[in-house]
């Protein structure tokens, strides 16, 4: 298996906010000359939402399927000075810091059930993802899925996991499977779920699992008010994870009566 390594680097030009977003992310340029789409950790929910992203794309791209490339992103606190607009003055203040930010695609459309490319193994795969990562946010309301050369793009994973907006009862949620999936934009085309079942449990392990939680910056898991330590919490992802991928079975099952 790969290593994943995630790069870090300094914001150096805030270009514009993308208003569709709620959380209002923004495209903005890095030190080295690229663009992204930079997910703020002062937005709504915060930190939680910037694990999600993180996690759950890493896994996405473990078991094959297209992401852009996820950064780090340093922003530091002279771009609040200078922004006139006061609604994303404050988003900048409290997203000084590190941030997570994903490849800006150029020229990519977004996913139209009707009309755009999915073939059934790839759709096969993200069901079963977001069924495993309960990925409440992939609908045919709001796809977030990207064409792009010809390909399926996944991007904005930040609604997964909401078992940790509630550290206290998170264990409950692991003999839950995922209802929610009868309203997955893909299921229509999802008719390989159970080689796509196989496949993500030959790409990843635990192993596997522990190296991507390991790479959440401990800063997003530090605050006063929860009831979990770090390391608690990491630890919480990984089995969460963990007893998902074991139970995959029943998750494919749930799809397929879903269908």
């Amino acid at each position: 298996m790969n290593t994943i390594e995630i790069r870090t680097v300094d914001v150096v030009q805030y270009i514009k906010p993308l208003r569709e977003g709620g959380s209002l992310p923004a495209i903005v340029k890095a030190d080295d000359d690229f663009l992204y789409v930079l997910k703020f950790r002062g937005a709504g929910q915060g930190k939680k939402v910037l694990i999600s992203e993180l996690i759950g794309g890493e896994l996405a791209r473990a078991i094959g399927l297209h992401v852009p490339e996820l950064v780090f992103m340093n922003l530091d606190d002279s771009f609040s000075k200078t922004e006139p607009d006061e609604e994303i003055q404050d988003l900048l203040k409290f997203s000084v810091g590190l941030n997570l930010g994903l490849h800006f695609l150029s020229g990519a459309i977004t996913y139209d059930p009707l009309v755009s490319i999915a073939d059934s193994m790839t759709a096969s795969k993200v069901v079963l993802l977001d069924s495993m990562i309960s990925n409440i946010d992939r609908t045919f309301k709001n796809t977030n899925l990207l064409n792009w050369n010809n390909e399926l793009w996944l991007i904005d994973h930040g609604a997964s996991f909401y078992f940790h907006h509630n550290w206290e009862r998170w264990k409950n949620h692991l003999t839950r499977t995922f209802p929610a999936i009868k309203d997955h934009v893909l299921l229509e085309r999802a008719n390989h779920l159970n080689d796509a079942s196989k496949e993500i449990q030959r790409l990843i392990n635990k192993d596997k699992i522990i190296e991507i939680v390991s790479k959440i910056p401990k800063d997003w898991l530090e605050d006063e008010s929860e009831f979990l330590t770090p390391d608690q919490m990491r630890a919480a992802y990984i089995e969460f994870i963990c007893t998902k991928l074991s139970k995959i079975d029943s998750l494919v099952k749930e799809a397929e009566d879903a269908r």
